[in-house]
C-alpha cells in the first residue's frame, strides 16, 4: 500500500512541473493554424452552454404540461410550439456544433502534427553530428519525433476540457443557486472516483515505463522475423522457432502484468463508481422528497436532477481530461528539451564566406582530436598541407583516423586542439553553409535514398533536380549512366523497395549513384571515402580511368584500402596511430621500405 502511495505522489510530482509545457503547446496550436484554433474555441464556448439551455427548456415544457393537466392554467398553442421549436433548435445546434468541432479538431491535429514534424526536422538539421552519435541524445530525438503524431490526441483533449469546464460551471451555478449543500455532496462523492482513476492511470504509466525494455526487445524480435536483411540467416539457421518462442515469452509476461493491473483497477474502480452513484442518487432522493411535499414542481425536479447528473458527469470528465493532458504534457517534455538544444559547432559572429576559388589550399596545423566522452585521441598533432589542385590519398589500417580527418575538414567535428586553415583562414571563421558548398563528399556509409533516380543524384545539389543535362553528366562521371539507361523509367525510376514500383540495386550500383551526387556539386574540394569499395574490379578501373579528368583543378582527397587505386594520387599520406607516419609518391614510399611498403606488399601477395 505504501509503495502504491509513493508511486502515486511521485507521478504527481513529475506531472505538475510538466504542466509548464501547456502554454507552449497552446502557442504551438495557435501558430499551427490560427483560424481553425480560434473557431474551435468559439464553437466549444457555445457548445458549453447548450446542456443548461436544454434542461431549462425541458423544465418549462414539463411545467406547462403539469399545470395544464392539473387545470391550473391552459397552455397556449403558440407558446407550446415555441418551446418545442426551441428544444429542437437546441438539439440541432448541438449536433451542428459537434460536427463543426470535430472538423476543427481534425484540421488542428493535422496542422499540429505538420508543425511539430517540421520543427523537429528543421532543428535536427542544425545540430552537430556528435549529438546524433550519442545514444542518449538519439533516444531523445526519436521520442521528440514521435511527438509529432502521438501527441495529436492532446489537441482534441484541450478542446474537450474547455467545453467541459464551461458546461460544469453553468450547471454547477444552477445547482449552487438551489442548494450549495447538494453540490458539496456531489463533489465529495465524485472526488474519490477521480483519485482512484488517476491513481491507476499513474500505475499504468509506471508499468508501461518499466516494460519499455521488454517492448523494445519485442519490436526487435518482430523485425528480425520479418525483415529481408535477416531473412537469409533466419532460413538457413532455422531461427524461426527460436525467435517465435522468445517473442511469445515476452508478450506473455507483458500481458500477464497488464492483466494483473487491469483486474485491480476493475475491482477498485467499480467500488468507487458505486460511491459516486450513491452520492448522485442521494441528492436525487432529496429532490424527490421535496417535490412530494410541494416545495418543487415536476419541471424543477427534472431541471435540477439533470443539472446534478450533468455536474457529476462533468466533474469526472474534467478530472479525467486534465489528468490525460498532464500525462501528455509529461511526454512533451522530450520535445521541448530537444527544441531547446543548441549546436556546439556554429558560425562565428563575423563569419566570412568560403573562397570561391581556392588559391593556397588546406593546412592541418598541429591538429589533435578525441571523440566526445572518449579519452583516447584519434589524431595527435597532425600537420598536413594540401595544395590547390593537389590529389591526396589517405591510407592506413582501420581506426587510424582517416575518416575522422575528413569529418574535421567538413566541420562535422572541430579539433580538440590545433587549426585547420583554408587559404590561410581558420575554418572556424568561415561560414559553415558556404564551406559545405565548396565540398563534394561521399562517405563510406553513404545513403541509399528510397527516391527516384533524379533525386538520388540531385541530393548533391537540389537545384539541379529538373536539369536533365546536369543529372546525366553527373551520372556519367560517377559511372552510373549505364545503370540509368537500363532502368525502365530512366531518371524517374523509383529506387529501393520501400515504395511501390521501386527497384533495388546492387551495392556497387548504389555506390555509383553516391559518386554521381558528389560530382554534381562541381565543388573545388572532392572528398571520397572508400569510393569504390562496393565496385567490381572492372567498374573500379572505369571510375579511376576518369579520375584525372574529373579532379583536374580541384583538391581531391580520397581514402582507400586498395593500393592499386592510390598510385595515381599526387601524394600518398600514411596515417598510423593518429599521426602522419609517411607521405610521398607511390614510388618514393616503396623505395623507403617503410610502413606503406609493408602494407602494399601484404596486399599484393594475396594476388600472387
Amino acid at each position: 500500500m505504501r509503495r502504491n502511495r509513493d508511486i502515486y505522489w511521485s507521478a504527481w510530482k513529475n506531472r505538475l512541473p510538466a504542466l509548464k509545457n501547456l502554454p507552449r503547446v497552446v502557442a504551438l496550436l495557435w501558430q499551427s493554424g490560427r483560424a481553425a484554433f480560434a473557431a474551435e474555441i468559439i464553437l466549444r464556448l457555445a457548445a458549453g452552454f447548450l446542456p443548461l439551455a436544454g434542461l431549462w427548456v425541458g423544465k418549462l415544457i414539463i411545467d406547462l404540461i403539469g399545470n395544464a393537466a392539473a387545470g391550473h392554467a391552459a397552455a397556449t398553442q403558440g407558446y407550446t410550439w415555441m418551446l418545442l421549436a426551441a428544444a429542437f433548435g437546441i438539439a440541432a445546434l448541438g449536433n451542428i456544433l459537434g460536427r463543426a468541432t470535430d472538423y476543427c479538431d481534425g484540421r488542428i491535429a493535422d496542422q499540429f502534427s505538420r508543425e511539430v514534424g517540421l520543427r523537429v526536422m528543421q532543428h535536427a538539421a542544425t545540430l552537430d553530428l556528435a549529438s546524433f552519435e550519442d545514444p542518449v541524445f538519439y533516444d531523445k530525438v526519436e521520442r521528440a519525433r514521435v511527438q509529432a503524431t502521438d501527441r495529436a490526441a492532446m489537441v482534441t483533449a484541450f478542446g474537450h476540457l474547455v467545453q467541459q469546464v464551461i458546461t460544469l460551471v453553468v450547471l454547477s451555478t444552477a445547482v449552487l443557486v438551489y442548494s450549495p449543500l447538494l453540490f458539496a455532496l456531489l463533489v465529495l462523492s465524485v472526488v474519490p472516483s477521480f483519485l482512484g482513476e488517476s491513481h491507476f492511470a499513474f500505475l499504468g504509466y509506471s508499468l508501461a515505463y518499466s516494460l519499455t525494455p521488454m517492448k523494445r526487445e519485442m519490436d526487435y524480435l518482430r523485425d528480425l522475423g520479418t525483415k529481408k536483411e535477416s531473412a537469409k540467416e533466419l532460413k538457413v539457421f532455422g531461427l524461426g522457432g527460436f525467435l517465435q518462442e522468445r517473442y511469445k515469452s515476452i508478450t506473455d509476461e507483458i500481458n500477464s502484468r497488464n492483466r494483473q493491473l487491469a483486474r485491480r483497477r476493475l475491482r477498485t474502480s467499480s467500488a468507487l463508481a458505486m460511491l459516486a452513484s450513491f452520492g448522485y442518487y442521494f441528492a436525487y432522493a432529496i429532490l424527490v422528497y421535496r417535490a412530494l411535499h410541494g416545495a418543487l414542481s415536476i419541471g424543477q425536479v427534472t431541471f435540477l436532477a439533470g443539472s446534478l447528473a450533468g455536474c457529476g458527469t462533468q466533474l469526472q470528465t474534467v478530472f479525467s481530461t486534465f489528468t490525460h493532458i498532464a500525462d501528455q504534457a509529461l511526454f512533451l517534455t522530450d520535445l521541448f528539451d530537444f527544441l531547446a538544444m543548441r549546436p556546439r559547432i556554429c558560425n562565428a559572429k563575423n563569419a566570412i564566406p568560403a573562397p570561391k576559388h581556392i588559391m593556397d589550399g588546406i593546412e592541418f596545423r598541429n591538429v589533435s582530436f578525441s571523440y566526445p566522452g572518449s579519452p583516447r585521441p584519434v589524431l595527435k598533432n597532425v600537420n598536413l598541407r594540401i595544395a590547390a589542385g593537389e590529389r591526396i590519398a589517405l591510407v592506413g589500417e582501420n581506426g587510424q583516423g582517416k575518416t575522422t580527418l575528413v569529418k574535421l575538414l567538413t566541420r562535422l567535428y572541430e579539433p580538440t586542439s590545433g587549426q585547420i586553415l583554408l587559404d590561410g583562414v581558420d575554418l572556424r571563421d568561415i561560414d559553415i553553409a558556404s564551406l559545405h558548398e565548396r565540398i563534394g563528399v561521399i562517405f563510406q556509409d553513404f545513403m541509399r535514398y528510397d527516391m527516384p533516380v533524379r533525386d538520388n543524384i540531385a541530393v548533391g545539389k537540389t537545384e539541379y533536380r529538373n536539369d536533365e543535362e546536369k543529372l546525366i553528366d553527373a551520372a556519367r562521371k560517377g559511372g552510373a549512366l549505364d545503370v540509368v539507361n537500363r532502368l525502365e523509367h530512366g531518371l524517374d525510376q523509383q529506387l529501393g523497395r520501400r515504395f511501390q514500383d521501386g527497384v533495388d540495386l546492387s551495392g556497387g550500383e548504389w555506390q555509383r549513384f553516391a559518386l554521381a551526387r558528389a560530382h554534381i556539386r562541381d565543388a573545388e574540394i572532392l572528398v571520397l571515402d572508400e569510393p569504390t569499395a562496393a565496385l567490381d574490379p572492372v567498374a573500379e578501373a572505369e571510375v579511376f580511368s576518369k579520375f584525372s579528368d574529373l579532379t583536374r583543378g580541384k583538391i581531391a582527397l580520397f581514402i582507400s584500402h586498395r593500393f592499386s587505386t592510390v598510385r595515381m594520387a599526387d601524394r600518398i599520406v600514411v596515417l598510423e596511430g593518429g599521426v602522419v607516419r609517411e607521405e610521398g609518391t607511390h614510388k618514393d614510399l616503396i623505395a623507403r621500405r617503410g610502413r606503406y611498403a609493408d602494407l602494399f606488399e601484404l596486399q599484393a601477395s594475396s594476388y600472387r
